[in-house]
């Protein structure tokens, strides 16, 4: 196989053909470290792309999380690097293709996942492409001196070799769906934000992630952090003399404790910059990427997948709930008409679905919304995962979703979230939907309208809803 950098030489089994460890960017360390992404250099002769590229340095999930979340290492400088499957057999016509965002809060993830193969998207006609960006503070560190969002901007790099290289793969550079979960979702919000997001990809699938940046300041604590606790400069220059393993360690003591629901210092997009010029919710609720197809959602009790494990969900008291009320703008009223909604349910349960509202259903709810009132505007489909998993609590809990899109239930990490008997004819439906979506921009339920339409994904009706819950989405303003 050619691509524009040289010939590569990958596998073909059970009729997928797979490249793994495709660079798209050139290794971003030496003089290159905590710079924008570079091309390629040319390799002389044939490649060899049969086993998974580097990964961005990363250290695995801890707390109780490391049970559920899977993680892995291969060691190697080339981490800008993609892994693609496509079909065996090349059509007249040439096959949509899937560009994956892994998430894991922008510090950990890699296409090299049991739980993100694509050879179920590639069975089914899709060209499935999973991305390695950089993470952590390779990728999302604030420095005075050099630029922020690198791991994005290696996102828009992946994205423009795709657009000039997926043709040689069968692929249609025209019929590109940009697919994030989590923080890849939120990666994917920025993107399409973007004045120039038409020319990155066709149509968009954002999945428990929510439109958001920071300033400058905000995320920029982590930096900060890490540099005190090194005792160095938060300098460009100053980190690019230090090993990533002691940028991991430093990394973990800067954020220890903090969670997607909690807070705490994290690492997040940057505004005001090149690759993030205006807040993704701003520019999108004012038109921005109107004219892509969206599809969107999120899991009916996120907040367990942090909760359960952590043993957080026993500990939340009333004193979190009031500080979160005073924090948001939380009204009495909201607080009573949720915990009446849910008769039983503990304090960590309320605020958990307060939480979960709060940061992913209703920005996404409104974002639909506001694609709405835009003249011409392309269609949003919106959904809902609500199939509860018997493991340990965890209910539709965040990532749950994930096994199911990918019609990988049986993966080490599928199982260990949603156990083995996870319902086979959802992963087929909700699999099949998406490869729909890719494949026409349509899922197969209603578009977005006044009515709000959800598909409910609970592995027994699998129905399209009307404005599901919506005393309690009428709270919210």
């Amino acid at each position: 196989m050619d691509t524009e950098s040289g010939r590569i030489r990958g596998s073909l089994a059970g009729g997928v053909r797979r490249f793994l460890g495709v660079p798209y960017a050139a290794a971003p360390f030496g003089a290159l470290r905590f710079r924008p992404p570079q091309p390629v250099p040319s390799w002389p002769g044939e490649r060899d792309c049969t086993t998974p590229g580097a990964t961005s340095p990363q250290l695995p999930y801890a707390g109780g999380m490391e049970r559920l979340l899977g993680s892995v290492s291969v060691p190697g400088e080339e981490i800008l690097n993609l892994a693609i499957w496509a079909p065996e057999r090349r059509d007249a016509a040439l096959a949509p293709v899937i560009v994956w965002i892994h998430g894991g809060s922008l510090s950990r993830g890699s296409n090299a996942l049991e739980a993100y193969d694509g050879t179920r998207f590639a069975r089914d006609g899709v060209i499935f492409i999973g991305v390695n960006y950089r993470l952590g503070a390779e990728g999302f560190s604030v420095f005075a001196d050099g630029e922020a969002n690198l791991g994005l901007a290696d996102q828009i790099a992946a994205l423009r070799w795709v657009r000039r290289n997926i043709w040689a793969f069968g692929g249609d550079p025209s019929r590109v769906t940009v697919m994030g979960e989590s923080a890849g979702a939120i990666t994917i919000a920025a993107l399409l934000a973007r004045p120039d997001a038409a020319s990155l990809f066709d149509r968009a699938i954002m999945q428990s992630g929510p439109p958001d940046a920071k300033p400058a300041k905000t995320a920029g604590a982590v930096t900060r952090r890490m540099a005190k606790l090194l005792g160095v400069a938060p300098l460009r220059a100053t980190f690019a003399e230090l090993s990533p393993a002691r940028l991991l360690d430093a990394q973990r003591r800067a954020t220890a404790g903090t969670t997607p629901i909690t807070g705490g210092p994290a690492f997040a997009l940057t505004l005001g910059t090149e690759t993030v010029p205006r807040h993704p919710m701003a520019a999108l609720t004012g038109g921005a990427g109107s004219g892509i197809p969206v599809l969107m959602g999120a899991n009916t009790e996120e907040y367990r997948l942090w909760f359960v494990p952590t043993g957080l969900l026993a500990k939340i008291g009333r004193a979190h709930i009031a500080v979160a009320m005073a924090k948001f703008g939380i009204s009495p009223g909201t607080v009573r008409l949720y915990r009446r909604n849910r008769p039983g349910a503990g304090l960590g349960e309320l605020f958990g679905a307060l939480a979960t509202d709060l940061l992913l259903r209703i920005p996404l709810n409104k974002l639909a919304d506001a694609r709405l009132r835009v003249p011409g505007a392309a269609p949003s489909f919106v959904y809902e995962f609500a199939w509860r998993s018997p493991v340990d609590g965890l209910g539709a809990c965040h990532a749950l979703e994930l096994g199911f899109v990918f019609d990988n239930i049986e993966s080490e990490e599928a199982v260990a979230m949603a156990g083995p008997d996870a319902p086979r004819r959802l992963a087929t439906d909700m699999h099949a939907a998406w490869v729909r979506f890719a494949a026409t921009g349509d899922p197969g339920w209603p578009a977005w309208s006044p009515e709000r339409p959800v598909k409910v994904w609970d592995g027994a009706a699998d129905a399209v809803v009307l404005a599901p819950r919506e005393d309690e989405r009428a709270r919210w303003r």
